[in-house]
């Protein structure tokens, strides 16, 4: 299993929607269920910086997630960038295992 890790800074005015899109069960998850690698997602929300969010996406593998991304390509980056709005930044802290 890996975790692919990913640090936000959402709008303050985006919060909510945010939140709802990037959610266990929000818009992300929805789209990523459609692969049988995918395990679910974590949202985690820093109580000393509210604009920052991480989430924790959790495959089988590397190359699950790398053959998913390719096969969809074109609906991720249009889901990917309808989702910009809802943030300042975007940063892919990593892809972990657990040990």
């Amino acid at each position: 299993m890996i975790q692919i890790v990913w640090e936000f800074h959402v709008r303050e005015e985006q919060r909510s929607d945010f939140e709802r899109h990037y959610a266990a069960g929000g818009t992300w998850a929805e789209f990523f269920q459609r692969d049988a690698a995918y395990k679910g997602t974590q949202l985690l929300h820093d109580i000393t910086d509210p604009s920052r969010y991480v989430t924790i996406d959790t495959w089988e593998d590397e190359d699950s997630y790398g053959a998913f991304r390719a096969v969809n390509r074109q609906e991720y980056s249009a889901l990917d960038q309808q989702m910009e709005a809802l943030t300042e930044s975007e940063k892919r802290l990593g892809v972990f295992s657990q040990l």
